[in-house]
């Protein structure tokens, strides 16, 4: 036989002798299905299980992330895009690990076991399968995040392995499959109910947008036919890549939801949405907040408060000794990656330099990748992160990975306007007395960002005072704070963060509504950035400096910030600036802007 159809998952590829399936990670040779990139990955470092992110199964314990490259889905709006499409799977920047080393090295580190994310296991299976064998060997648990599409062959030799899975639907229909590019939703379901009966601890997430609430709630619906313990992660739609914007929710419209689907589901949790209190587990029996999270990046959580859970399945509620449904036991303090590591913060940080080389006029995808191996090798994602909170070390870094990149004069260019800029509202501002004092928020009021970030940077260099620096820095990129603390700070100014933001209107009501009594509140003084991307980052932060400059020192900075964008576009772009096509990537410009290949 010259071909054969691959039983992974059941897109059941037809495979011919020498070619590979959809997904590109499995050839044929001899008859034989075998991976074309075995034992490589991207990422091998330890993380909180909550960065997965998985909330109900060993809270706060530290595993080892692994990751790969590629997927056998194409989602439109994926976060992970330069990690499952744009990554070469034959990069310097992986790393060859086999399924024993893995298991040593989660040892090594103290780990309670691996999990699997960002990219599906789906496409490194043999891998994943052997690697979970040899750590259930070894005492350790495996996970995985997956979008599920298994073939029931497939599943059930991964299951006797398997101790926890965060499964990501697509939405609940096969009209919302077949936009990823799969036929139909029905190998999910199946394989949801096949991992629930063999044991396995099951969390299920899903993306949620201004449109398709009603098919939300119908899979709740279906997930509470199965279990009303399962844990429900509702994703807020957040429009990377070329993504329709209309469809991002509100945040109150998330929360509104999120408490409709809680008369169905026991366990139901809100991501994308900084200072939400639908990240707290609380008990269905009296509503008593029993673990209480913060807002860890894209798609992660982190737990605030000590818990204390001694044994599986025996979590009791303090207020009404109700049993929750969590699988224990707890650590006492949770593991800390660095900023760049562990989950999706790592693909914000690729976005980065390639939003570089994207405003520098690069359009192939080989030398981005070519920077992208540079910053995962040798403490470059440590170096890159310090660099970029300094408008002027961000520049350095600009210029640096421009030259590697073969486009100094481009580089240059873009630096030179960047400098311009820069230097010109450090002058204009050199002089004024009075800095007002200036709060950044991400998306909800209570939710500051660490002080030491670009935004405040962006504020200090543009003739603010921050008081976010008389904050103790929090988690990633930043914590929630009490009304008092808000208070007692009395920001004049209140800046909400162009990335994963709010409606100035939803974010004053909040205000009023919490008690925040500070004079930007008393005042009307509450500001958003004009469009996503502007203040940190992209090279666009160039632009969210005029419009803070503008806002703190009106007669000292006198920019007209959206013809600024127009000449920003179509210098560095080739593109016309019209807000109503832009996305929240830090990369890509606009909805409709391309690679060249």
């Amino acid at each position: 036989m010259d071909y054969m159809n691959c039983d992974i998952c059941e897109l059941r590829c037809r495979i011919s002798e020498g070619q590979t399936g959809r997904c590109g990670r499995y050839v044929l040779i001899n008859n034989t299905l075998q991976e074309k990139y075995p034992d490589q990955y991207l990422v091998a470092c330890p993380i909180s299980i909550e960065t997965m992110p998985i909330l109900h199964f060993r809270p706060k314990g530290k595993f080892l992330q692994i990751t790969t490259t590629g997927c056998n889905f194409n989602c439109p709006g994926c976060i992970s895009t330069v990690l499952v499409r744009e990554m070469s799977p034959e990069s310097k920047a992986l790393t060859h690990l086999t399924p024993r080393q893995i298991v040593s090295k989660a040892i090594e580190a103290g780990c309670e076991g691996i999990v699997f994310l960002m990219n599906d296991p789906i496409v490194a299976f043999p891998g994943f399968l052997k690697t979970a064998e040899i750590a259930h060997k070894e005492g350790l648990k495996t996970g995985c995040s997956s979008n599920a599409y298994f073939t029931s062959d497939a599943l059930s030799r991964l299951i006797p392995f398997l101790d926890f899975i965060n499964i990501g639907m697509k939405g609940f229909s096969d009209e919302a499959y077949i936009a990823c590019g799969a036929p139909f939703i029905s190998p999910v379901l199946r394989n949801m109910n096949m991992l629930y009966n063999g044991g396995v601890h099951i969390e299920v997430s899903s993306i949620l947008t201004k449109k398709n609430q009603q098919e939300v709630m119908e899979l709740a619906e279906y997930i509470s036919g199965i279990s009303k313990d399962i844990p429900f992660q509702i994703m807020r739609f957040l429009p990377f890549e070329g993504a329709d914007i209309s469809l991002e929710p509100t945040v109150r419209e998330a929360e509104a939801f999120c408490e409709k689907v809680r008369s169905v589901l026991d366990y139901v949790y809100l991501f994308n949405t900084p200072g939400s209190a639908y990240l707290h587990t609380i008990c269905p029996q009296c509503n008593h907040p029993f673990i209480h999270r913060d807002f860890y990046g894209p798609m992660g959580a982190r737990v605030k408060l000590p818990i204390n859970l001694q044994e599986d399945d025996h979590a009791a509620c303090p207020s009404c000794s109700h049993h929750l449904k969590i699988v224990g036991p707890s650590s006492f303090t949770s593991f800390k990656e660095g900023d760049f590591e562990g989950g999706y913060p790592l693909t914000r940080a690729m976005e980065i330099v390639e939003a570089m080389l994207i405003a520098m006029g690069v359009k192939s995808k080989a030398t981005v990748i070519s920077a992208w191996e540079e910053i995962l090798q040798n403490d470059g994602l440590k170096r890159l992160h310090i660099n970029i909170q300094n408008p002027h070390k961000y520049i350095d870094t600009l210029r640096h990975f421009g030259k590697k990149a073969g486009v100094h004069e481009q580089a240059e260019r873009l630096a030179g306007y960047l400098e311009e800029r820069l230097n010109r509202i450090e002058a204009m501002v050199n002089t004024i007395p009075v800095r007002p004092c200036t709060y950044y928020a991400m998306t909800k009021p209570l939710f500051y960002i660490n002080g030491g970030r670009l935004e405040n940077q962006l504020v200090e260099t543009a003739g603010g005072y921050s008081v976010n620096r008389d904050i103790p820095p929090g988690g990633r990129p930043g914590a929630t704070i009490t009304v008092q603390e808000l208070n007692r700070l009395n920001p004049e100014v209140m800046f909400i963060s162009a990335f994963i933001s709010n409606s100035v209107g939803d974010f004053y009501s909040e205000c009023i509504e919490q008690g925040i009594e500070v004079e930007a509140v008393r005042n009307m003084r509450i500001y958003k950035h004009p469009a996503p991307g502007w203040d940190f980052g992209t090279p666009r932060w160039i632009l969210g400096l005029m419009y803070i400059a503008s806002v703190l020192h009106p007669d000292e900075c006198q920019f007209d910030v959206m013809e600024e964008a127009k000449t920003f576009y179509g210098d560095f772009y080739g593109l016309t600036f019209d807000p109503k096509d832009i996305n929240l990537s830090f990369s890509k410009p606009d909805n409709n802007w391309r690679w060249q290949e």
